[in-house]
Order: structure tokens, then sequence, then C-alpha cells
């Protein structure tokens, strides 16, 4: 089971916020392909890359230049983060 932690969900608000200010298409198409991303991990829930210091896993979403931070927690995925590649990982 996929599970959204409030930052994830108000990180994911933000950037559909952001982008239909200028697209409206372009943030429904992002949002709708981060969604089909995340569901991928429900089959495959290590394709994440490991990254040293830091918790959980980190899906790579080069389409959109996201990366999503994610947790495995028993049966199920904790969304911990989204954020933009160029952003400064949270502590």
């Amino acid at each position: 089971m996929i599970l959204w932690e409030k930052d994830a969900l108000e990180d994911r608000k933000r950037l559909y916020e952001f982008l239909y200010e200028f697209n409206p298409i372009a943030a429904d198409k992002t949002d709708d392909l981060l969604v089909e991303k995340i569901k991928l991990l429900i089959e495959q829930p290590n394709m994440g890359a490991m990254k040293p210091n830091q918790k959980g896993r980190m899906l790579i979403i080069p389409d959109v230049s996201l990366l999503v931070l994610y947790h495995l927690d028993q049966a199920n995925i904790k969304i911990l983060r989204i954020l933009h590649m160029k952003q400064k990982f949270p502590e």
C-alpha cells in the first residue's frame, strides 16, 4: 500500500499549483505521470536508488525532473517528499 506523508502531499500540491499557473495541461500531465511512476513501486519497491546518509530510497523521474523520496515500512511504501531535482534535499 502507498501512504503519503503530509510533507509529500504538500509538495505535490505546491508543484501542481505552480505548474497550473503557467500551463494547466502540463500540471495535469505532470501529476498523472508522478502518480503513475509512484504506483510502479508497488511491484518494484526497491527500484529507487539509495543515497548515503538519507533515509529510505529515491525514485528519479527524469521526464519531469522530479525526485520522490520514499521509505519501505514492511508492506507499506511511505512517500516522504517530492522534490525538483534542483531543490536542496531536506535534512
